[in-house]
């Protein structure tokens, strides 16, 4: 981790531009060290542990966390709005934090630590309240990042501290998890168990340091008269760069889900070695981690958009070759699984500092800046995508006849487990290249809107 940190402390900022320390990026980042740990287990956890430990029908495991997505259409918007709008004198975004913290730590606990008797219903109205305590912390989080800096590559290394602090606490709960299976717990209930202790014992501790130390900068306001209301709306879905990236980011989010999802299922009953789930993504995780430097020097010569289009092209070329593995195909597998990883944080903070861009758009256009709601509608897009596919990761398998609890499987239903696993993803991937390739800003274009919102602010 620290020879990651410091090629991030080494990589050049363009000069004459007011430039945040690499500590504050870092403490801004912190958080994400035990707050990127709640959605992860979601799909890699939850559908497994539901369907094969609690017994519960995988059809419905998933239509659950599918259906929990729905109450995101009301309150991502609302809670975006709110965090745009709700001036106080600790700034915009901090005290949502403050606030989203315990109710995040319980309905973590209540999803992944159950208790008793546990149904479908059960699920479903636990997880839809994780999703909303998430938003209430997530929106205003990523919200504050985009707004910490201006500068258009300056915006691709503050989310990039922050996924590489998010990457670094999926590595260290997978080490813990890799030493509980050293001494014979394998099980889901004593892992979720672990992940759970770790988000409610260190993220109050992360927020405290962020919110204390890193500052909030003030909301811009332009001269001239500001559009709100149902022509501010318009103005959204106007904003051709926004429109671009939300399928984007849609399609990008289902593939990779997919895919999340089957990981356990496929080393289980495809490849035989459930054991290797741990060892497997810490690896990934670690080769994703250790390529960022490399993802951001493309950025900074190929524009964010080409960049993130390579990206997205690396984690569907591997997927591709996923359907020859077989039973004990162990190197094969990993070695696959691992380069494919090798562009997963790379996708996720670039998608981020891209928003950033998106709303100057915006700011340009409405007057004022909205970086709340915009990123409330990305949030309900990369939800959208979680749903979609944890709902097609595992209704799919189902319906070609794969079935987890089976004591045995043929070699046709795992067949089309593996092409579900491998091929799909790709397919719906590729889909998101054209619109992403020609993105309409560029540097070039970015530093233009930042001119005319300068020139425009009270």
């Amino acid at each position: 981790m620290a020879t990651i940190l410091q090629r991030l402390k080494e990589m050049p900022i363009p000069k004459n531009v007011p430039s945040l320390s690499h500590k504050m990026m870092a403490l801004y980042g912190l958080p994400h060290l035990t707050h990127s740990m709640v959605l992860l287990p979601l799909v890699l956890f939850i559908p497994s542990y539901y369907a094969d430990d609690l017994a519960l029908p995988l059809v419905s495991v998933g239509m659950a966390i599918a259906m929990s997505r729905l109450l995101d259409v009301f309150t991502d918007p609302i809670m975006g709005i709110l965090s745009d709008r709700w001036n106080t004198r600790w700034g915009r975004r901090k005290p949502w934090l403050v606030l989203g913290t315990p109710l995040l730590i319980l309905s973590t606990w209540m999803v992944f630590v159950p208790s008793g008797k546990v149904s479908v219903v059960y699920l479903f109205i636990w997880t839809s309240l994780l999703f909303l305590s998430f938003d209430i912390f997530d929106l205003p989080y990523k919200a504050w990042g985009a707004e910490l800096s201006s500068e258009y590559k300056e915006r691709s290394r503050v989310a990039a501290w922050r996924e590489a602090f998010g990457a670094t606490g999926h590595i260290i709960f997978l080490l813990i998890l890799m030493a509980m299976g050293f001494w014979g717990y394998h099980g889901n209930r004593e892992q979720l168990l672990v992940i759970a202790l770790i988000i409610c014992i260190c993220l109050p501790i992360f927020v405290v340091l962020a919110v204390a130390k890193v500052p909030e900068n003030p909301p811009e306001r332009l001269h001239g008269a500001s559009i709100l209301g149902w022509p501010g709306m318009k103005l959204v879905f106007q904003n051709q760069a926004f429109v671009r990236t939300l399928i984007a980011l849609v399609l990008f989010g289902c593939g990779l889900v997919i895919q999340a999802t089957l990981h356990k299922m496929v080393l289980k009953h495809v490849v035989g070695r459930p054991e290797l789930f741990s060892p497997m993504i810490l690896a990934e995780t670690f080769t994703s981690l250790l390529a960022l430097p490399l993802w951001i020097w493309l950025s900074d010569r190929l524009g964010k958009h080409r960049t993130l289009t390579l990206a997205g092209a690396w984690v569907a070329l591997w997927g591709l070759a996923l359907p020859l593995v077989g039973y004990g195909d162990i190197v094969l597998y990993v070695t696959l699984i691992v380069f494919r990883g090798s562009s997963l944080a790379a996708i996720i903070f670039l998608s981020n500092s891209i928003a950033a861009d998106v709303i100057d758009h915006d700011t340009l256009a409405s007057g004022h800046q909205r970086t709340g709601f915009y990123f409330s509608l990305w949030g309900m897009a990369i939800k959208m995508a979680i749903g979609l596919g944890v709902f097609l990761g595992t209704s799919l398998p189902a319906l070609s006849g794969f079935e987890p609890s089976a004591a045995v499987h043929s070699s046709a239903t795992e067949f089309a487990l593996m092409r579900i696993y491998g091929w799909l993803p790709c397919f719906i991937m590729l889909l998101a290249f054209p619109l992403l390739w020609n993105y309409p800003i560029t540097q070039k274009k970015q530093l233009e809107l930042r001119a005319e919102i300068e020139a425009r602010r009270k």
